[in-house]
């Protein structure tokens, strides 16, 4: 991805990224679209498959057109805990997900 398919992705779906780390001048920079939600224990309930595909599955032909594949979208879920780490999905969120092709990666 170059600066102007990130800033075209931006565009499209209408939501800051999360701002990274690197140098905006250096080439890495825009290599990766990326967006954050942050969730603590006192916060509600935040279904972030379904909120993530009712973001993207209307512009699935749009972000095809700049490149984004969904083999080229990943949903990264990471959990830190203290204790246990346990976590559920229903089968309605299961199934809309595999249906849409695109990739869940869970790191606890």
């Amino acid at each position: 991805m170059n600066v102007e398919t990130y800033n075209s992705v931006t565009k499209l779906l209408e939501i800051q990224p999360t701002e990274k780390k690197e140098d905006k001048n250096s080439p890495d920079c825009y290599g990766s679209w990326m967006y954050t939600v942050t969730e603590t224990d006192t916060d509600p309930y935040f279904d972030f498959i379904n909120s993530f595909l009712d973001l993207l599955e209307p512009k699935f032909a749009d972000l095809e057109k700049l490149g984004v594949t969904k083999d080229k979208i990943l949903f990264w879920l990471l959990y830190e805990y203290d204790q246990q780490c346990g976590m559920d999905f229903r089968p309605q969120e299961m199934a809309r997900l595999g249906q849409s092709g695109i990739h869940l990666n869970i790191d606890c």
